[in-house]
């Protein structure tokens, strides 16, 4: 009996063990290695934005940037915002607004602290702009409707494309 109920513990053992490594298998599958379900991100692109104190007739191609003063990764994307304001003061093809959810002078603030001289800041208006996070950059036409987004701080190649789109 002894034998048996040994046999009968290291079957069991082994049945913890292969149950506890599939379970991390399936988390690490579903939580590290699944791409962001682009379904659980809503898009603004095609959508036609209702902020009340930002008329987008004023030129065809309109950058809004979606910023708040308490996200790392809007400050980490300062030296971004700075080159989009160098080409804008170069180039004049784009009109560049800065969105926060805190008042104009938080924000204006908080811009002046990263270095990034942008001279429209609005605050965001309830319903104006849905946005899932910040930083978001927004290409809006000048009838208001969204043209291209990009989320979160961006990688070199991903600023890169958003400058070759202003141009």
């Amino acid at each position: 009996m002894d034998r048996f109920s040994k046999k009968v513990e290291l079957v069991a053992n082994i049945a913890i063990i292969l149950v506890a490594i599939s379970l991390v298998v399936v988390l690490v599958k579903r939580f590290v290695f699944t791409p962001r379900n682009e379904n659980t991100v809503q898009s603004n692109v095609g959508a036609k934005l209702s902020q009340p104190d930002i008329d987008w007739s004023k030129s065809n191609k309109n950058v809004v940037l979606m910023l708040s003063n308490t996200c790392h990764f809007c400050t980490e994307s300062a030296p971004f915002y700075k080159r989009l304001v160098q080409e804008q003061t170069q180039r004049g093809t784009f009109r560049l607004t800065a969105v926060l959810p805190q008042p104009v002078s938080d924000g204006q603030k908080y811009l002046n602290g990263l270095g990034v001289e942008i001279n429209e800041i609005r605050q965001l208006s309830p319903g104006g702009i849905r946005i899932s996070g910040t930083p978001t950059i927004l290409l809006v036409n000048s009838a208001g409707v969204v043209t291209e987004e990009w989320l979160g701080k961006l990688p070199p190649e991903k600023e890169n494309e958003v400058l070759s789109r202003l141009q």
